[in-house]
């Protein structure tokens, strides 16, 4: 049974501003858990370059009604220009898990 639960990808550059993201979105409610994950290594163009950084990623699980506030909160923490805030959808899960998110979230 499809749900509007979803997980949201964002990269970060530091475990400062992961902590900042995590922190952020967990006391504002607006995600029922954020984990950080370290090691990451992402291959990218960005203006007509081809970089290669070390980075965190954030992996922030919430509902779809949230997406909004929280890629403003990442934007207004984030120093990237253009930073990744990507939303997949939850197709399934373990029933009291996704009741869980709805009940930690506004």
């Amino acid at each position: 049974m499809p749900s509007n639960e979803i997980v949201i990808l964002c990269t970060v550059p530091n475990q400062e501003t992961a902590g900042k993201v995590a922190q952020t979105l967990v006391e504002g409610k607006l995600a029922a858990c954020v984990n950080i994950i370290s090691g990451i290594v992402s291959v990218y163009h960005w203006k007509a370059e081809l970089c290669r950084d070390n980075e965190f990623l954030c992996i922030i699980k919430s509902k779809e009604s949230n997406f909004s506030k929280i890629e403003a909160a990442i934007r207004s923490i984030h120093p990237y220009e253009v930073p990744e805030v990507i939303a997949l959808p939850i197709i399934q899960g373990h029933a009291p898990y996704l009741a869980w998110i709805h009940d930690v979230t506004i």
